[in-house]
C-alpha cells in the first residue's frame, strides 16, 4: 500500500466533491478541510467534464482544490483521469472501466494513492490488492442520491471484502446515522457527498465533527 494514507482500527472520511458551482464548492471544502477530519479527498466534477472546454475547466478547478487541500495536509485522488493526476501530482480513483491499476502505479509517483471500485465483488478486491492498489472500494452500502441506480452490495460481501488484506473503502448513501451498521467491521476509509457536501456551508465543519462522533463509537474488531 502507498505510504501517503495511514489506517487505523477507527475509519477514517473521505470526502468527494459534488457538482455545486465552483465558487460554493471552494467554500464548502475549505470549511470541511479545516476540521482537520479529511483524511481523503477526491475530485469528481462530471458535469463540468460534460461541458464545452469541460477538460480545461476541470483542470483548473482541480488545481486550485488541490492547492488548497496542500494547505491542510489532505491527500487528494482524481476521479478516473490518470493523465490528469500525473499532471496535477496528485492520486486517481479508477472505475472498472478507467484504467489498469498497473499502469497508474507506472505514471504516478510511488507516495501517490491510487483506489480501485470493486461494487461488490470479492474477486475484484483481491485483483486489486494484487495489482497494487491503495484501497479498494465497495458499495453501494445504501441507496445513494448520486448513483441511485447503483447495487446495493450485502453485508456478508463486504465481510469478505474486509478479509483480504487490502484496505476497505465503503461508499453509497452513507451518513453519519447509519453508519453505525457497520461499526463491527474494520472499514478504512467511509466515502461521503451529499451528506457533508449538499449542506450549506454553515453547516458543513458541524457535520464533519458528527462524523468524528460516529467513528469514535467504532469496535475494534476481535
Amino acid at each position: 500500500m502507498n505510504q501517503s494514507l495511514t489506517f487505523s482500527a477507527i475509519p477514517k472520511l473521505y470526502l468527494l466533491t459534488n457538482d455545486d458551482e465552483f465558487e460554493l464548492l471552494y467554500q464548502k471544502l475549505d470549511a470541511a478541510l479545516s476540521t482537520g477530519l479529511i483524511a481523503l479527498l477526491q475530485v469528481r466534477r462530471k458535469r463540468v467534464l460534460s461541458l464545452p472546454d469541460g477538460a480545461l475547466n476541470l483542470f483548473e478547478e482541480a488545481r486550485k482544490i488541490v492547492e488548497l487541500a496542500k494547505v491542510h495536509n489532505v491527500p487528494v485522488v482524481i476521479n478516473d483521469d490518470v493523465k490528469l493526476a500525473e499532471r496535477l501530482g496528485v492520486g486517481v480513483h479508477l472505475g472498472q472501466t478507467d484504467g489498469k491499476v498497473g499502469d497508474a502505479l507506472q505514471s504516478l509517483e510511488p507516495t501517490q494513492i491510487i483506489g480501485r471500485t470493486c461494487h461488490g465483488n470479492v474477486e475484484l478486491v483481491k485483483e486489486a490488492k494484487g495489482d497494487g492498489a491503495s484501497y479498494a472500494a465497495m458499495g453501494a452500502v445504501f441507496t445513494s442520491n448520486t448513483k441511485p441506480h447503483a447495487d446495493i452490495i450485502s453485508r456478508q460481501q463486504l465481510i469478505e471484502g474486509c478479509q483480504q488484506g487490502i484496505p476497505i473503502c465503503v461508499i453509497g448513501g452513507l451518513t453519519a446515522e447509519n453508519v453505525s451498521a457497520l461499526v463491527d467491521l474494520p472499514i478504512a476509509l467511509v466515502a461521503v457527498v451529499g451528506d457533508i457536501m449538499d449542506l450549506p456551508v454553515e453547516r458543513v465543519a458541524k457535520r464533519c465533527y458528527e462524523w468524528q462522533q460516529a467513528f469514535s463509537e467504532w469496535k475494534t474488531p476481535t
